[in-house]
């Protein structure tokens, strides 16, 4: 099995810096999130507003019910999105893959919106039905890998006409039940306007756990990533840890969906960027994936909320923007032959 690296990528950092590096970038994006907008709140009022100690002001309500939520919300989608896509690429050992390219994203999106016209009242299941789907749509895809042997693109192609199908249902639930994804365009694109905490917790203890056990199980993916006849000689129940890690992956996926919407690309760009700086270390690879996540998409949705002020783009169009010609580029590198199947 080829890795993933190419031979194009220059000498690595080491870890710790680009980890420190990406900390500051992290704390840096969160200020700014926190304190931009259509109206402007001095960092030195932030504190104070988180605290609630500027009652009665303007800026307090802004920072607590609206910006906070908002930064939260990218933080904790973009490093859920990157570390699944960094964990998609490495099981299925195809640079293509991403939660939103292999039909993960849309699967969660047709469970969400099926649970919110069924069960409009279960918010806290939402969460839960998110990954159910995003499971269905990585056991499809795996199933398509393992009954064809199919080629890298083949394979891509399989998962876009998966995503296509989970899309074609989320748009039947919404016909029949218009009133089952409030903001619903919002939701199709992915953006992450409207939020408050209590959408967003449910989901951080969802990526929190998925994270922890993604780190501790690194050191079983990197034995997984030496090819599945080596893994097997060394001991490793190959199929199994597979299903485990995809499981992982759907869960950080479908977690991100259940408040973020369908946000495309976060999970393709983020992880080829990472693995340019600390290489295919998959403890490295996965921490340095949840930290540039955020800033990613914290960082695309400033930029969505300030370029045209005071309207505001969706931030799941300029991540589209950004994603799309990126994932042309990179489907021309594997048709060129540099990565065979």
């Amino acid at each position: 099995m080829k890795s993933l690296r190419t031979s194009s990528t220059p000498e690595f950092r080491p870890a710790g810096r680009v980890l420190a590096g990406l900390l500051l970038l992290t704390l840096l994006s969160a200020v700014l999130s926190l304190c931009l907008g259509s109206t402007f709140v001095s960092p030195a009022l932030v504190p104070q507003a988180l605290l609630a100690q500027l009652l009665g002001t303007v800026e307090e309500p802004i920072i607590q019910y609206v910006r906070l939520p908002r930064t939260c919300g990218c933080l904790l989608a973009g490093a859920a999105l990157a570390v699944s896509g960094a964990v998609i690429q490495s099981v299925l050992h195809n640079p293509l893959a991403a939660p939103n390219i292999i039909g993960v994203n849309s699967g969660a999106g047709l469970m969400v919106a099926l649970c919110s016209a069924l069960l409009p009242q279960s918010v806290t299941l939402i969460p839960l039905a998110a990954f159910l789907g995003a499971f269905l749509g990585v056991l499809l895809v795996l199933f398509i890998a393992e009954r064809t042997g199919a080629s890298r693109i083949t394979l891509v192609l399989a998962g876009v006409a998966v995503s296509n199908i989970f899309s074609a249902g989320i748009d039947a639930v919404v016909t029949f039940f218009p009133d089952a994804l409030l903001g619903y365009s919002d939701f199709r694109i992915g953006g992450l306007n409207n939020l408050s905490m209590d959408r967003i917790v449910p989901a951080f203890w969802v990526v929190l756990i998925s994270l922890i056990l993604l780190i501790s199980l690194s050191g079983e993916m990197d034995i997984l990533a030496l090819g599945r006849e080596t893994a097997q000689s060394l001991g490793l129940p190959v199929k199994p840890l597979r299903l485990v890690l995809l499981a992982l992956a759907a869960a950080l996926a479908g977690a991100a969906v259940s408040f973020a919407g369908l946000l495309g690309f976060v999970g393709l760009l983020v992880p080829h960027i990472m693995r340019r700086l600390v290489g295919e270390e998959s403890g490295p690879l996965l921490l340095t994936c949840a930290l540039g996540g955020g800033v990613v998409l914290c960082g695309c949705d400033l930029l969505a909320r300030l370029i045209f002020a005071p309207y505001e783009l969706p931030v799941g169009i300029l991540m589209s923007l950004l994603g799309g010609p990126f994932f042309i580029w990179l489907l021309l590198r594997q048709r060129g032959g540099r990565h065979s199947g």
